[in-house]
């Protein structure tokens, strides 16, 4: 983009450190497995909440609206108390997995409401109640109800009733790419005048109680007020804090007293909330010095007035006067400078957008995939093994978990789903990520998906490490669609093709394509296992776990997913044939690889009878019992499609003669997939898993409304079930399916996820993509009935644009003005301050599009963002619609 914020991006390219400072800290450190060092690997009770306020973390920080540099050696956020709260509010409080009715869930209200790339510019929204935050309510309530009941939130509590709350903007603007600008904006909403004390917090990341002979960060205030940084590993620096009541002073480090009751004295961690709230003048050290520093602004508000507090963290001058004296004599005009940049930023982005709640949506989504950047440090070896001055972990920790993944050693800032939430990166997840992420930053998405492949992520025996609480299970193989969509839009956008990258990425996961096809095809059947792969509860039974009737399980979804991944593959290999020829052969070698992953998908897992695809129950003496479960188990195989030009098959001539060989002499593979010899509209070759039979009766139930059709999006479980379960009956055990739209009504995988019903939006994006692609081959020549029952026929474009619209509208007002994402809250639909707020949940519900699960959740549902931007003409691939931009 040819704006100041893409200049920005492009100075990265030749080493500028724009990316230095961001908001790199977690939404939640506490209860995660890389500070877990219990016997039995119980992350969330080993250190709590109530911990986290006194206890040094080991591999990271949180912080509420923090910010930091790429290794968090200096710190900073926010830390705010009402005066009658029992704690300084200084992290996101939340329920754990054991404590919420539908597992864990955080029950604050925040929203990241802008960001540009190179964090030049960010803010977030944090609502502040008045009176008493109630933890113990939240708690006890939560426990008391069920898993059939809704779960109960903070706005439940009547403590946003009559507007008695703060509104606290927290903005960052950067003057140079080490010149960091905050701003803190503190608005009572409420009807009465109402005191406040608001506490930028600085500090420095523990790395020194853990090994010996490390220099402790020392922070110290001057006679100017100011506060002046000294790091071992990094240049001094300077702090300016304008009009602060007090600096208070401590140590990032642990409260043994509190925690352990040992009898030393010191100024610890929560050295700044014992003085606040608990009075306690000797916990802060009077030198004014120590590795954690607040400044306390004791701020009393009358209705509607509103205070800001300026603050700037920049290296320190070389020699006096370098900078000027006053630290905030351009304070204001830097932040209205990086304000306008962002729209300018944001505008040529949004060009071709006219709405503006679209643009809004589109803004926000984007704005929480790049605030939800954070460092994952994990050093699994480490971890097992414990700190050279820190205390033996118990044994036998790595027989728990991650114990065959010690050559993991991640210090890396990664885009993760959810800080709060899933403060920790999913392999799939990411996948999904990259591609919206490139829409902004190419180099970052394509950066992030290398990173996995590389020896200290990727396993020796090339598997890819899914997620920290296991990484050792599968999540669905879409590295190689993701790396393909990242270089299409990287190609659109900067009018250069990154074949370097492309060819980085292949050949990582061609050793990591052969571990699946080694490990996960359990019998050499080419019918693909896998366990639950993403889709959580979405089977009868855990999937991941023996199964309870015995026998094996061969997942339509796993198989599916392998053949989506097989075509990804020669889709990049094509590619890069195409300028190297010596690529020719690995082209044809995946070819092969999908014929035979389809034709056992197609004459294994295809039910005749009902028209559709199943897992199917095997036994040893051979019987198999298909689990006739409408599910999104049985549309996955809809992604396993790739369209080509008939030019670029004619420019490989090995490829081609490959493919007519097997048409020759293997019509038993190729009987059941796409004709591809067959050219479609404008020359193109279809590869598919599906003949267009297949196709169009799959679309037949998708496209019912009484079954998958919902009016925000595609269902993970059909509604059909709602009325008419699935029900297995075996060896005396009942196993059963039902429709649930909203929460889970089972504790399967933790009972915070479910996909027995939801609308989902990584498949749901997953289905368009697939439904463009064959639209380029089928044209105006295919039309399915749109939705069934209505008798309006509607091309695949169509009807990726129709559900396209459905996932919008989740999120945009609606002709009533509601948002269904709001659900039934009053306060969320009509409220000016709260109805242009936008959540991005996990995924939402199958009847009225209310958001469920993590409510954070950019991580996958900010493909909203490339919705928009597709509806408003952009697709970044080889064909477009005929007559489109």
């Amino acid at each position: 983009m040819q704006t100041r914020e893409g200049a920005r991006l492009r100075q990265i390219r030749e080493g500028a450190g724009w990316r230095h400072w961001g908001p790199y800290l977690s939404d939640r450190q506490w209860g995660t497995v890389r500070e877990d060092y219990s016997a039995k690997g119980d992350a969330w009770t080993y250190l709590t909440h109530d911990d986290a306020r006194s206890r040094a973390y080991r591999w990271g920080e949180d912080a509420i609206a923090g910010f930091g540099d790429e290794k968090l050696r200096w710190c900073m956020g926010l830390a705010l108390w009402n005066g009658q709260d029992p704690i300084l509010k200084e992290r996101l409080f939340g329920l754990n997995n054991s404590e919420g009715n539908h597992g864990e869930d955080v029950k604050e209200l925040y929203y990241y409401l802008d960001a540009t790339p190179t964090h030049s510019y960010l803010r977030m929204l944090y609502k502040y109640p008045q009176g008493r935050y109630p933890y113990e309510r939240l708690v006890e309530e939560n426990a008391r109800r069920g898993q059939d009941a809704p779960e109960f939130e903070l706005v439940d509590t009547g403590l946003f009733d009559d507007g008695r709350y703060f509104d606290v903007f927290v903005e960052y603007a950067k003057a140079a790419p080490d010149d960091i600008l905050m701003r803190v904006r503190v608005l009572n909403r409420g009807p009465d005048t109402a005191s406040v004390s608001v506490l930028p917090q600085f500090w420095a990341r523990n790395d020194w109680s853990w090994a010996p002979d490390i220099t402790k960060p020392v922070m110290q205030a001057d006679a100017a007020g100011q506060v002046r940084l000294s790091h071992p590993r990094t240049g001094p620096m300077r702090l300016a804090v304008e009009h602060a009541d007090a600096l208070l002073f401590c140590e990032n480090e642990t409260n043994v007293v509190r925690l352990y009751g040992e009898r030393i004295s010191g100024f610890f961690k929560d050295g700044i909330n014992d003085y606040l709230v608990r009075g306690q003048r000797d916990a802060v050290n009077p030198e004014q010095r120590g590795s954690k520093c607040a400044a306390l602004h004791t701020l009393s508000l009358a209705p509607g007035e509103e205070r800001a507090l300026r603050l700037r963290l920049r290296p320190e001058p070389a020699q006096s006067g370098e900078f000027g004296d006053d630290a905030f004599a351009d304070f204001d005009a830097v932040f209205a400078a990086r304000r306008e940049e962002a729209d300018e930023f944001y505008a040529a982005l949004q060009a071709a957008d006219s709405d503006a709640d679209s643009r809004l949506v589109q803004r926000q989504a984007l704005a929480g995939m790049i605030w939800s950047k954070q460092l994952y440090d994990y050093d699994v070896r480490l971890w097992l093994e414990g700190d050279a001055a820190g205390p033996k972990p118990p044994p036998g920790r790595g027989d728990i978990r991650n114990g065959d993944w010690q050559h993991v050693h991640a210090s890396e800032i990664i885009s993760m789903p959810d800080k709060w939430e899933y403060p920790w990166f999913a392999s799939w997840d990411l996948a999904l990520q990259c591609p919206v992420l490139a829409l902004v930053d190419p180099d970052f998405a394509k950066d992030q998906l290398l990173l996995l492949t590389r020896e200290w992520f990727t396993h020796p025996n090339a598997a890819l490490p899914a997620y920290e609480w296991s990484f050792s299970d599968a999540n669905p193989p879409l590295h190689a669609w993701s790396a393909w969509r990242v270089f299409e839009i990287d190609r659109a956008l900067n009018a250069a093709p990154d074949h370097h990258f492309l060819k980085r990425v292949f050949n990582k996961l061609t050793m990591n394509f052969t571990w699946w096809v080694n490990r996960k095809d359990a019998s050499g059947r080419n019918i693909f296992q896998g366990g639950f792969l993403g889709l959580d509860n979405i089977a009868i039974f855990d999937r991941s776990s023996p199964l309870p009737t015995g026998g094996e399980l061969s997942q339509s979804d796993g198989t599916a997913w392998m053949a989506m991944y097989a075509l990804s593959m020669l889709r990049i290999a094509i590619e890069i044939a195409l300028q190297d020829s010596a690529f020719e052969d690995v082209a044809a070698k995946f070819f092969e690889h999908f014929l035979l992953i389809a034709a056992a998908e197609g004459n294994s897992l295809w039910d005749e009878q009902d028209q559709f695809f199943y897992d199917q129950l095997g036994f040893p003496d051979g019987r198999r019992i298909p689990l006739r479960a409408r599910s999104m188990v049985g549309l996955i195989p809809l992604f396993a499609t790739t369209v080509l030009s008939g030019a670029e098959v004619d420019r490989l001539p090995q490829l081609k003669a490959q493919m007519t060989w097997f048409l020759k002499n293997r019509p038993d593979l190729a009987q059941l997939v796409s004709h591809w010899t067959v050219p479609g509209e404008g020359d193109t070759v279809l590869i598919s898993l599906l003949r267009t039979h297949r196709l169009t009766a799959i679309l037949a139930r998708m496209l019912d409304e009484t079954e998958f059709l919902s009016p925000g999006g595609v269902r993970a479980v059909s509604k059909f079930h709602e009325h008419q379960p699935y029900r297995l009956d075996r060896d005396g055990k009942s196993f059963e399916l039902n429709y649930w739209p909203g929460e889970s009504e089972s504790r399967l995988f933790g009972g915070n996820s479910n996909w027995r019903g939801p609308v989902w939006m990584p498949v749901n994006y997953l289905l368009i993509e697939s439904l463009l692609r064959q639209y380029r081959y089928y044209g105006d020549a295919l039309t399915v009935e749109l939705p069934r029952g209505s008798g309006r026929q509607a091309n695949l474009h169509d009807i990726a644009c129709e559900l396209s619209r459905r996932l919008v509208s989740l999120f945009t007002r609606g002709a009533d003005g509601r948002r269904p994402v709001h659900g039934d809250y009053p306060l969320l639909q009509n409220d000016p301050h709260f109805r242009d707020l936008v959540l991005f949940y996990e995924y939402y519900h199958g009847d009225t599009g209310r958001g469920v699960g993590a409510s954070h959740q950019t991580g996958w549902s900010g493909l909203v963002a490339s919705l928009i931007h597709r509806l408003n003409g952009h697709d970044y691939s080889h064909w477009t619609r005929p007559g489109s931009t």
